[in-house]
């Protein structure tokens, strides 16, 4: 790092900083020189932006010269479904197939993290956390209802997911 600061090389890339609301304020949890998943999977898609634009741009060193990103005033909710014993990865078993993932309701994104394609099955899980799905909504509740919508037609033997994802405290 001391040498990277002192060649006069400026940083070029992504810094992520995962930050949670409490009834405390905003507290920070990590900070990533890489995009997060599955941070970046409900973050991304309210970019109004050219993503590629944008990155290319970062990349050049010529990203002051855009206008600053829009993003969508939308709420973004994703529901990561896992494999079972999913996080003690020792105990995560592959190789089922998924099913479900071309009935998805209208306006979600799946987002693929462990699965891969065999001949002769097709996708199938490949470790922990199998998809992500995202959608957006006018409020966090309807986000949150398609993307637990989406969550439910995904299927493979042990898939789980967390239904309290985006409820919101009153």
């Amino acid at each position: 790092m001391r040498e990277l600061a002192n060649s006069g090389d400026e940083f070029r890339g992504v810094l992520y900083a995962g930050l949670m609301l409490t009834p405390s304020g905003i507290r920070t949890l990590e900070f990533n020189a890489r995009f997060g998943d599955p941070e970046a999977q409900v973050v991304l898609p309210r970019l109004d932006s050219d993503f590629v634009t944008l990155a290319l741009a970062a990349a050049k060193g010529t990203l002051a010269g855009l206008p600053d990103p829009t993003w969508s005033p939308r709420a973004a909710v994703g529901v990561v479904v896992a494999s079972a014993n999913y996080p003690d990865d020792a105990l995560v078993k592959s190789g089922f197939p998924i099913h479900g993932l071309a009935e998805m309701p209208r306006g979600v994104q799946i987002f693929h993290a462990a699965t891969k394609f065999e001949p002769g099955r097709g996708l199938v899980t490949d470790g922990g956390r199998v998809v992500t799905s995202v959608a957006l909504g006018d409020t966090v509740a309807e986000a949150r209802e398609k993307a637990l919508a989406g969550a439910r037609q995904v299927r493979f033997q042990g898939a789980f997911f967390r239904s309290d994802i985006a409820v919101e405290a009153v």
